[in-house]
């Protein structure tokens, strides 16, 4: 199934229904007085949290979600039926905003997690409503207001309990494969990983964790280079950043460089996401020699200032694997218990995540900005192009 993260869908809550004007009429009874009932209030759109969902490639067959009508108010008092609610399914990790206020209307983050996008129109009054003791023979009667209309974008974003960053090649996917039952796309070309993949992560029974691996991250990604930043915004929902280095690159390139490289990008997209937890992975150590790993690992905490974690692994063979999979264990049962028991760690970590989602909104909005007012250009110049003769007069001609 296609993997699409990012839709955008037109919601539409059920209008009330009308009241109705009545008067009673029945044999013997000459004045029965007025017996208009209410209308029924219209239907509320909901989303709904579901676990069986990874991809939201449904939206984009069907973009608009319309709830049920209430029925109008008819006489002897008779209430119309209330609209039936709509419940709109989404994967766990969707955020919900709003198109044109830019709020952030809901975070589905749990299955079953219920949360109203579309508030149903308020049912009309019947004339029954409006009698009193100088009015018998009311006419007044009102009509059910509109259901609200919402135009959503829908962004879906991986939860897991590590991510997997690094630039392309670096063996992201080859670490994935070593760990767990997942078997992502593995080649010898960059970008060989496109969508984001997940695989669970058995320590011991009844003891696991979630590893997400990211597409490749490369110069320019947060301001929409390569994949761009449509699957940087995944790393926001990761617990622990397992940033991938390639120890020894076919291109000789240096490794210091290029990580500081991805921290530029990370810091340039999200300076939040930027100081999440990070440790260092260094991969294709089989290659290296022990000295050239040592040196290595100096100039990381030397020119990078890096004081974290450092992990020497041969993902191709499962070297050093499983003492990474236990210490991120240990990480992430952690991190749980103290979501579990401390209030104000919980406070901390909601607050962090709120921050991210915004810098994040804003980026991506401000490199969409960027890109419209580039092609606007782009158009504009195009013009140019029919100008045969150059400034010397010579006249050039195009094949």
């Amino acid at each position: 199934m296609k993997f699409v993260d990012e839709a955008e869908i037109t919601v539409e809550a059920g209008r009330g229904g009308n009241g109705c004007l009545s008067f009673r009429r029945e044999k013997f009874i000459p004045k029965g007085g007025p017996d208009g009932g209410d209308g029924g209030d219209g239907g509320n759109v909901y989303l709904v949290g579901d676990s069986n969902l990874n991809t939201l490639v449904d939206f984009r067959f069907q973009r608009r979600y319309i709830a049920q009508a209430g029925q109008g108010g008819m006489g002897a008092n008779c209430t119309g039926r209330a609209g039936e609610d709509l419940e709109v399914r989404v994967p766990i990790g969707t955020s919900v905003v709003d198109k044109y206020t830019e709020e952030l209307i809901a975070d589905i983050a749990e299955h079953g997690q219920k949360v109203i996008v579309a508030k149903g129109g308020f049912h009309g009054l019947g004339n029954t409503r409006f009698k009193s003791s100088t009015n018998r023979s009311p006419t007044k009667h009102t009509k059910g207001t509109d259901g609200e209309v919402r135009t959503l974008q829908l962004q879906l974003k991986v939860i897991a309990d590590a991510g997997l960053l690094g630039l392309p090649n670096a063996g992201k996917s080859t670490l994935l494969r070593a760990v767990s039952a997942a078997r992502p796309k593995v080649a010898d070309y960059p970008f060989t990983t496109l969508v984001p993949g997940l695989g669970v992560v058995r320590i011991e029974m009844e003891r696991s964790f979630v590893m997400a691996d990211i597409p490749g991250v490369i110069e320019g990604a947060s301001e929409g280079a390569g994949l761009g930043f449509r699957f940087l915004k995944h790393l926001s929902r990761t617990r622990l950043l397992l940033h991938v280095v390639d120890a020894v690159p076919l291109d000789e390139s240096d490794p210091v460089a290029q990580a500081q490289g991805i921290v530029e990008e990370l810091a340039g997209f999200s300076a939040t996401l930027a100081k999440k937890e990070r440790w260092l992975v260094l991969n294709k150590t089989d290659m290296a020699d022990p000295d050239t790993l040592a040196e290595l690992k100096q100039r990381f905490v030397d020119e990078l200032g890096w004081d974290i974690p450092v992990y020497h692994i041969a993902a191709i063979n499962g070297e050093g694997c499983k003492q990474l999979c236990h210490d991120i264990m240990r990480s992430v049962e952690e991190h749980r218990r103290l979501l579990a028991d401390d209030e104000d760690y919980r406070e901390t970590e909601r607050a962090r995540d709120q921050q991210m989602e915004f810098e994040i909104r804003r980026s991506i909005e401000k490199t969409r900005k960027r890109r419209a007012v580039e092609d606007d250009d782009d158009d504009f110049d195009d013009f140019d192009d029919f100008d045969d003769d150059d400034e010397d007069g010579v006249t050039v001609v195009y094949e």
